[in-house]
């Protein structure tokens, strides 16, 4: 049963966390970034949050620099909105997950291409 509490304490950051980057972070680095996943530790006091970046690798850089600089804030507001005791200690992490499916969707065409060109 306590296995359980990290992954919908988690889901519940992720959605509070979705929301506070919609509407309350004013940095202009931080643009389009959707958290995919959150991570949280068992003993709940830190979370690895993962988000994924639209734009290149400047953009994500800029991206990371103010999710870095707004993490107080986001944990503060993070931890209004929950009500948790102890707001676990945020962590940005990439998720390259959409970038390496791209990628294999087009290794894929290309060797369908290559398939068809022989038969």
């Amino acid at each position: 049963m306590a296995g359980r509490r990290p992954d919908r304490v988690g889901a519940l950051l992720q959605a509070a966390l979705s929301e506070v980057l919609l509407r309350g972070v004013k940095d202009p680095r931080v643009g389009m970034v959707t958290v995919t996943g959150v991570r949280m530790s068992a003993d709940l006091k830190h979370a690895t949050v993962y988000v994924s970046v639209h734009g290149d690798a400047a953009a994500e850089r800029n991206t990371f620099a103010g999710l870095a600089s707004a993490r107080s804030y986001l944990q503060s507001q993070v931890g209004r909105r929950l009500g948790l005791r102890f707001t676990p200690e945020l962590r940005f992490a990439i998720d390259a997950t959409i970038d390496d499916a791209a990628r294999l969707e087009q290794l894929l065409r290309t060797t369908r291409r290559e398939d068809g060109d022989d038969a």
